[in-house]
């Protein structure tokens, strides 16, 4: 059941703590968003900026701000302890859904968050293909 709610305990909301975070912690950023973090004991927390720079309509900023909250609440439990900020941007009120998870997403992984997304590829791992025996004949000479 605690998967199921984003409790109060795991956003930032005070003032001091989104300062704290945009003083003394680490930036990544995308065309659409921006992480601020800061690693510390505890769970992972989230606050989100979205102001009206972004758009000037309340609707969009909290539908940006509904998708954020509702992806880092399934990746909370994979995340190591700190407070993670994400910033929207202004391209971020024309991107779908998706697009912003993909951004979090992203974000988080090239922060060291998340490890990174498991290849999809045809070919085998490198690691679990069966190494070739070497050949018992010599090399070519350069004449021959």
């Amino acid at each position: 059941m605690s998967q199921a709610r984003f409790p109060p305990t795991a956003r930032v909301r005070a003032r001091a703590d989104f300062d704290r975070i945009f003083r003394d912690g680490r930036r990544v950023a995308l065309p659409v968003l921006a992480l601020h973090w800061r690693r510390e004991t505890g769970p992972a927390r989230l606050g989100l900026a979205v102001s009206r720079k972004v758009d000037r309509r309340a609707v969009v900023r909290n539908r940006i701000r509904r998708v954020l909250r509702e992806h880092f609440r399934l990746l909370r439990s994979q995340l190591p302890g700190g407070d993670y900020v994400l910033v929207a941007r202004p391209p971020a009120a024309s991107a779908s859904a998706a697009a912003l998870r993909e951004a979090c997403s992203q974000l988080l992984r090239r922060a060291g968050a998340l490890p990174p997304p498991a290849a999809d590829g045809t070919m085998p791992a490198p690691h679990s293909s069966p190494a070739s025996p070497p050949s018992s004949d010599p090399p070519p000479l350069a004449g021959e």
